[in-house]
């Protein structure tokens, strides 16, 4: 009764002391656990607690902990109660995910609540919608540990289960579009989620998105993403290395979906595998000068004040790819993508990123480097030099303190 008299209080009239209130709601919950109503009449006032933006004083880190941990054990409870569910995800959109959740312990157990909302919820539902992107949320600016848990707990398959459902059914939403997503994100610069991809035969349901849904821009972008994450490891390459999957990634270098960014992760995806040398090449069509000159074509044809949607945490992957001499057009791909980064976000820290990660000695080698003179190669060796340079003296004007470019957008 005293829980529902401060829903309709929360929901449509001001409280005078919120403090005491949110205490009588987080006891309540904890003291009476398996009681279904009182979890879900006390989640429901937490949603609008914590909703109200006229909070004085703002919670503490100690007072979010705590709301956080009394949701999750009431969501764990109930797991299989759809209005606790929606409750629950609501109140959590209301906090910086993944920053609020500070303790692995907690991280864990939301992480399992929410693959059971994905999986076992009804599908295109709005508590499996909430449910993913809040998983989706929790895989974003998370270390290697966190991301390596999120695959260990089935984060991946999970994810597949959706996809393998949205292609028998021909249905392209943002549910699909967000399952590409997250494992776009648990992927990043996490090898064992990268395998767990192509073992859950992630390329067949890549194939099959690419086919039904060409024309989804968002979704694309998510799939190549993905796919660039892959080709980052080495021992991985070799199960791309297939004239179905080369064919298909030389094509979406002429892609001009959702800007360059198609595009650009085709073009990555191909430097990656590129970066193995000829006798890794082990398909006889396309050829790899073939695909290597398409990737040149499209990489002239892309404008370097071009906006992107992306984030990178580290660029150690295109340095890498910056200090591949055998293959110049490896090099010309990871030099534009510094130089677009940089000259496009000076606020954002690419500049130190590179200089923390021995990006300015990787390229002032690349122009230091002397090349054997060849007319075909002439061109292309002038453009990575000047990328370079631009990179260099882009990275020399942030430490002075000059900032030039855009601003960044959100």
């Amino acid at each position: 009764r005293v829980l529902n008299d401060l829903y309709q209080l929360f929901r449509y009239e001001n409280c005078q002391n919120i403090p005491k209130a949110l205490a009588v709601v987080l006891e309540a919950m904890d003291r009476h656990l398996t009681a279904k109503h009182i979890q879900i009449s006390g989640s429901a006032t937490l949603f609008y607690i914590v909703k109200n933006k006229d909070f004085v004083p703002p919670l503490t880190c100690r007072t979010r902990r705590a709301i956080i941990t009394t949701l999750l054990n009431g969501m764990n409870t109930h797991r299989n109660d759809d209005t606790m569910m929606r409750n629950g995800c609501l109140t959590l959109c209301q906090f910086k995910i993944p920053y609020d959740v500070v303790s692995l312990f907690e991280y864990k157990r939301l992480v399992g609540i929410l693959l059971h909302i994905v999986s076992e919820m009804e599908q295109e539902g709005f508590v499996q919608r909430i449910g993913i992107y809040l998983l989706n949320s929790l895989a974003c600016q998370v270390d290697g540990t966190q991301k390596q848990l999120l695959g260990d707990l089935g984060a991946i398959n999970r994810m597949l289960v959706i996809i393998d459902d949205r292609v028998s059914r021909r249905v392209c939403d943002d549910v699909l579009e967000v399952a590409w997503s997250t494992m776009w994100n648990v992927t990043d610069e996490t090898a064992i989620n990268c395998k767990r991809f192509l073992d859950g035969n992630g390329m067949r349901y890549f194939l099959d998105c690419l086919k039904l849904f060409p024309q989804k821009d968002e979704l694309m972008r998510n799939m190549m993403g993905l796919l660039g994450n892959v080709a980052e490891v080495e021992d991985l390459r070799p199960k791309l290395m297939t004239s179905e999957y080369i064919t298909v990634f030389a094509n979406l270098v002429d892609s001009s979906s959702d800007g360059i960014e198609v595009s650009y992760n085709a073009a990555g995806v191909l430097s990656h595998m590129a970066s193995d040398g000829p006798r890794k090449w082990t398909i006889e069509e396309p050829t790899r000068e073939a695909v290597l000159n398409r990737m040149v074509a499209a990489i002239n044809r892309w404008s370097l004040t071009s906006e992107r949607n992306i984030n990178y945490r580290s660029f150690e992957p295109i340095l890498h790819l910056a200090k591949v001499r055998h293959t110049p057009e490896c090099q010309y791909w990871a030099v534009w993508a510094l130089a677009n980064l940089t000259k496009v976000y000076p606020r954002k820290t690419y500049c130190a990123l590179v200089e923390a990660e021995g990006g300015l000695r990787i390229l002032e080698e690349v122009l230091d480097v002397p090349h054997q003179w060849n007319p075909r190669t002439q061109d292309l060796y002038d453009r990575i030099k000047n990328l370079a340079m631009e990179v260099i003296k882009m990275c020399r004007k942030q430490r002075e303190g000059v900032v030039v470019g855009k601003a960044d957008v959100p």
